[in-house]
């Protein structure tokens, strides 16, 4: 093991995460258990300190091997900050390892973390949401720029560059929303997985017990890291269904295929430390000084041409991550998973859930997906839904990862439904499991799942009861691209829902009726902004009820992907057939269970004439106006250029 003091102290963040008045939470990674001291200094109020020690309740620590430590500052505030005035802070860490050290704050782990001509990072606390950046799918090996970057590239313009920030108020967002697909943990480059197993040695992540799990499988982590087929051939070790079961059956006859199935599953992640070793590598710069991507052995010559291909775009990959840091120390930044922050089709359907939760290995391999998520996403969302005593659960299992212990903490995890958070911002933001919480089919077990049960509908309409207008973040556009939805559709009456990842909200009759009739009750809000992601293009529509004098007013904004893109060629000739097929006057439309709603699709100024569909790497941006409705709509791309998209009444077509 390396000398500790030869790691950086800080491996990954600081995070902003949840923001309110009289609350604050970071998150981050080290490299040893801290002490921590929190300068807050409002530009219109007194400055606030607090130091805590670790074993204060206000800073939550799990420690993942012995030199990675995860903190999380929750912190309930002495005062109420001020709203609408730039608070900058100063964050210090006194490390258990560097005895008689002192304080240590970002000139010394993160000196390029603030603004040019800042000293401090900060942020600014709003009462009134004016904007924010939403985006998903972010891919680190897709050959596209970073929309992450691009969303640094836009605080940077409003900030001033002089010493005391002041920032444009009315342009600054209030929240970065990353709605899933945060990691691709079924698709993974191959100088990814090679750093993600240089790290791992770095910081001694406990190594897994597999033993036991699936016969191809080497009994410990480190034995499948060095395995010959470590490299690209994983798909050698993912477990595989009988042929005779239902979730793969076609229409002509049975085909046996892996539970695990993106086309790219040659380097699934598989143990709990891969799955921390990425989230380091994606979000922070200084993981990546620590680790070696040097080609591994026995890789045949058409692996090491894919091999070197990604390395350059890693590159440039890399080459933005400060940038990616400094943003999340400047906004707060709430999360939810998708699919492949897990693995994809992750519940799909009820055949996929019981036949993958029935095998041991691949039970393993969701659970420490989850695990990770929660550690390094879902936790900073919602603190308060993870009790002490599943912490101390959590904080027992990660030193014996593998073991009888680690298992039933993974039973309690799999078992967990709080995973779904509000935040008290004007307007609020409400963010839906649609993972976890399905709604199964009953009448055959290889039908999509509904992507809400029926008491996840009843609670998100009870969550809506006495607000005026709301965001409401779903993975999946509630409202997508109907050409593609009657594709999957299709597919998925021929038995095959994987093909097209048929998961989409109209695919299952409960969960459309539910979620179109919180759209309909008398008590719902005025206005909804609904922000997605998931398919890899962006689109925006406004969407009203037929035959109602008034709202509500429903606006779907999807935004994706952050670093990913669909098919340029395939995408045109959906786009152009869409238009086609569902014209205003078709009478396709009256066939589906949206006949009921006005649709409106929005133009992304700038594309090709009649588009709608753009598809381009970048984070979403949605303006708003006094009362809590998008006033304007953007991607903004990595080359710095903003695409608007713009109503056009004209093109109205009914649903």
């Amino acid at each position: 093991m390396p000398e500790t003091r030869s790691l950086p102290p800080v491996l990954a963040g600081p995070m902003l995460r949840r923001l309110e008045t009289t609350r604050l939470t970071l998150w981050l990674a080290v490299r040893a258990p801290a002490d921590v001291k929190l300068e807050l200094m409002p530009q219109d109020d007194a400055p606030q300190t607090y130091q805590l020690s670790k074993d204060q309740p206000e800073v939550k620590l799990i420690t993942a091997g012995q030199h990675l430590h995860y903190l999380l500052i929750d912190l309930p505030l002495e005062k109420p900050l001020p709203q609408d005035c730039w608070i900058s802070y100063r964050l210090s860490l006194r490390m258990d390892d560097e005895e008689g050290a002192g304080w240590q704050d970002h000139t010394v782990w993160a000196p390029d973390i603030c603004y040019e001509n800042q000293s401090l990072p900060g942020f600014l606390l709003s009462s009134k949401v004016s904007s924010l950046l939403h985006g998903s799918c972010r891919k680190p090996h897709h050959d596209s720029g970073d929309g992450l970057v691009a969303a640094d590239q836009f605080l940077a313009k409003h900030i001033t560059a002089e010493e005391g920030a002041k920032v444009d108020q009315e342009k600054w967002p209030a929240a970065l929303v990353m709605s899933g697909d945060q990691i691709y943990s079924d698709d993974v480059a191959g100088p990814m997985l090679r750093a993600i197993h240089s790290l791992i040695k770095r910081l001694g992540i406990n190594d897994e017990q597999l033993r036991g799990l699936e016969s191809k499988v080497p009994d410990t982590a480190s034995g499948l890291y060095r395995h010959e087929d470590t490299y690209y051939r994983r798909e050698k070790f993912l477990p595989n269904l009988e042929k005779d079961r239902a979730l793969w059956m076609v229409l002509f006859g049975g085909v046996e295929k892996p539970i695990f199935t993106a086309d790219h599953a040659h380097n699934h992640l598989i143990t709990l430390a891969e799955f921390l070793a990425m989230y380091l590598l994606v979000w922070s710069p200084a993981a990546w000084d620590l680790v070696k991507t040097d080609i591994p052995q026995r890789l045949t010559p058409d692996e090491i041409t894919e091999y070197v291909s990604e390395q350059q775009v890693l590159k440039d990959f890399v080459a933005g991550l400060g940038q990616v840091r400094r943003l999340f120390a400047h906004l707060p930044v709430a999360m939810i998973f998708d699919d492949h922050d897990v693995t994809d089709d992750w519940n799909l359907n009820r055949d996929w859930e019981e036949t993958a939760y029935s095998h041991p290995f691949s039970r393993r391999i969701i659970g420490n997906a989850l695990c990770a998520y929660m550690l390094n996403q879902g936790w900073g969302n919602k603190p308060e839904a993870f009790s002490a005593e599943l912490l101390e659960q959590m904080s027992q299992a990660y030193k014996v990862p593998g073991t009888s212990v680690y298992d039933e903490f993974l039973d309690t995890l799999l078992a967990f439904e709080n995973w779904d958070y509000h935040w008290e911002l004007d307007p609020p933001l409400l963010v839906l499991d649609t993972r976890t919480r399905r709604w199964r089919s009953e009448r055959s077990g290889h039908l999509p799942s509904g992507l809400l049960d029926w008491e996840a509908v009843t609670d998100l309409q009870r969550s809506l009861r006495g607000k005026d207008a709301v965001l409401l973040v779903s993975a999946a556009p509630i409202f997508g691209v109907k050409l593609i939805e009657t594709l999957q559709k299709l597919l998925t009456f021929m038995g095959k829902p994987l093909m097209v990842d048929a998961e989409y909200w109209m695919a299952h009759p409960g969960t459309a009726d539910g979620i179109l009739n919180v759209f309909r009750h008398r008590k719902t809000p005025d206005r909804f902004t609904i922000l997605s992601g998931d398919v890899h293009y962006s689109f925006v529509y406004d969407v009203e009820l037929r035959g109602h004098s008034r709202g509500p007013d429903i606006w779907q904004i999807c935004s994706s992907g952050i670093k990913n893109e669909f098919p340029a060629k395939l995408l045109d000739k959906l786009d152009h057939l869409n238009r086609w097929l569902y014209a205003p006057r078709s009478p396709l439309n009256w066939l589906t269970r949206r006949r009921g709603m006005k649709v409106i699709p929005r133009k992304p100024v700038g594309t090709h004439h009649g588009r709608r569909l753009l598809n381009a790497s970048g984070i979403g941006l949605v303006e708003f106006d006094d009362h809590g409705g998008p006033d304007k709509i953007s991607q903004l791309l990595p080359d710095g250029e903003q695409v608007v998209f713009v109503r056009r009444e004209e093109e109205a077509r009914w649903d």
